[in-house]
């Protein structure tokens, strides 16, 4: 689709796994320390502070990018047409 993403690039103090700047896109790869009580309150706050700033971010499993990445790149492609 010709867009280019960062990899572990910075905005606001975070590190972002993925960032595509032409779409204000945010991808985050998460492992099994996201399932904590503790980084799902860490990741809401985040999530919503890039939902203020017009950001959209989209997170998803490691698992998932291993064992269905074509759905995974399909969620993509239509978060971003």
């Amino acid at each position: 689709m010709g867009l280019k993403f960062k990899r572990q690039h910075s905005v606001g103090g975070y590190i972002l796994d993925f960032y595509c700047p032409q779409k204000k896109l945010i991808i985050e790869l998460d492992g099994e320390i996201h399932n904590t009580k503790e980084a799902k309150e860490y990741d809401l706050v985040r999530d919503k502070y890039f939902e203020e700033l017009g950001y959209v971010t989209l997170r998803f499993f490691n698992k998932e990018v291993e064992n269905c990445v074509g759905k995974v790149l399909d969620k993509i492609k239509n978060c971003i047409v």
